[in-house]
């Protein structure tokens, strides 16, 4: 049995490498789970396909930079939204689809009269590649832009020629050099 929890010991320690981010707002847990569905108002006006019913599948993607494909496996309102990442192309990495199979996890709960998300990409690891990158993007896209629509109604989701990360506004220089070229 000691073999057991070693190896559940070294379980718990990698689940903790997962990339995790939280933040807390005044507004309640339907608001921010209501926010959270709204995928369109704080990560990218291009999402293609519905983005609050359990079993839909939605498309996300920035420019020629970034494409996902996502399924919404998880959805109990007021409490957790997951998404598995069907597929994932980034043209920046040497492996363009680190992502797939990973889980991106909203868990949303009341915490001393606020709420609180705690939002969990599960195997988005320090070992990738893109982890600097994406590490980045969403602790923008959470920290700001969804927190943001959270408690002011207004986030700052990107789009085709609208880049909101700095990584993005790199990439989309780069595009608009190599257009010139």
């Amino acid at each position: 049995m000691p073999e057991q929890n070693v190896s559940l010991k070294n379980m718990s320690k990698m689940n903790t490498s997962d990339f995790t981010t939280t933040i807390l707002v005044d507004q309640s847990p339907e608001e921010a789970f209501t926010a959270i569905n709204n995928v369109r108002g704080w990560w990218s006006l291009e999402i293609e396909g519905n983005t609050d019913k359990l079993n839909e599948e939605f498309k996300y993607h920035y420019e020629d930079v970034h494409r996902s494909h996502m399924k919404i496996v998880e959805l109990v309102p007021a409490r957790k939204v997951v998404w598995l990442v069907m597929d994932n192309y980034f043209k920046f990495t040497k492996d363009e689809s680190e992502w797939t199979g990973t889980k991106i996890i909203f868990e949303i709960a009341e915490k001393n009269g606020k709420t609180e998300i705690r939002f969990t990409h599960q195997g988005l690891v320090p070992q990738y590649e893109c982890f600097e990158v994406c590490r980045d993007a969403w602790t923008h896209y959470i920290q700001q832009s969804l927190k943001s629509l959270i408690t002011t109604g207004k986030g700052f989701p990107n789009a085709t020629g609208k880049p909101s990360t700095e990584r993005e506004k790199e990439e989309h220089e780069k595009n608009l050099q190599s257009a010139g070229d």
